[in-house]
């Protein structure tokens, strides 16, 4: 009997010990995310996105979106992405509007995360340069082309760790510090492979005759993966292009794309 009860003892003080722990866990990331400095702050919301289905950490998250800088806000959609935090798609549609670059990518890459389709609105924009409507984007947002800080919130962590193309990946980082617009397309054109809507597919096929062969090739890539034969005869055009990288993938797509 004393030998149980011992042991009942070890184990609620072990029991007590863990919850002391999470208590101070979640003292150090609240305090954090409220913190004056806006870095602090964005690292402690960056954080939460490991701790899934939390009520608390989603609601911690989904308050940081209304920071009033931008890297804190764009760190709560990220977060909310990762924990894959269904419920608050509809802040980060709104967040999609949100005046600064970084926000808007990483807003769209939640949802992407989520697999909420408002995602493509973005990734169609950032790849035709218009509105899913027609509507050409105005000036403040045709600036998210053009905004490099952004290019992480699109999946470029540490460059160009994205796009898919093997070696293409270490040329593109090159890319970047000369042409920061090329490397976000494609980077949105591999995104709308899982867009089931036409109009992607046609934004898809016109940008295979895009000026840039990286758009080119991600472009190609994301027609093959869509498993769509109806777009051969456009990626077949390619077999004679020039550029090795856009003549391999359209070799490698009509393969795949002819069974």
């Amino acid at each position: 009997m004393k030998h149980f009860i011992f042991l009942t003892l070890v184990a609620c003080s072990a029991c007590l010990e863990a919850q002391t722990a999470v208590d101070k866990a979640w003292t150090i990331l609240s305090t954090s995310a409220q913190d004056k400095s806006a870095e602090k702050r964005s690292k402690a919301v960056q954080a939460l996105g490991v701790i899934f289905e939390n009520p608390r950490a989603q609601s911690t998250a989904e308050s940081a979106l209304k920071d009033d800088k931008e890297e804190v806000r764009a760190a709560a959609a990220e977060a909310l992405g990762q924990m894959h935090a269904t419920g608050s798609a509809p802040l980060l549609k709104a967040a999609i509007k949100d005046p600064e670059t970084s926000v808007v990518f990483a807003a769209a890459n939640a949802l992407f995360m989520i697999g909420d389709p408002a995602s493509y609105e973005v990734y169609y924009a950032v790849l035709t340069g218009q509105r899913k409507s027609g509507d050409a984007l105005v000036e403040s947002q045709m600036k998210m082309l053009k905004d490099p800080k952004a290019l992480t919130h699109l999946g470029f962590e540490a460059g160009m760790g994205f796009v898919p193309f093997g070696g293409v990946a270490l040329t593109a980082v090159k890319m970047l510090k000369a042409d920061n617009v090329s490397p976000v397309r494609a980077g949105a054109a591999i995104k709308l492979i899982g867009d089931p809507d036409p109009k992607a597919v046609e934004a898809l096929s016109n940008a295979t005759k895009d000026s840039h062969w990286l758009v080119q090739a991600a472009v190609i890539n994301a027609l093959a993966k869509r498993d769509d034969s109806s777009v051969l005869p456009v990626i077949t055009a390619l077999l004679d292009d020039e550029n090795d990288v856009v003549r391999f993938n359209a070799a490698a797509a009509v393969i795949h794309l002819t069974k």
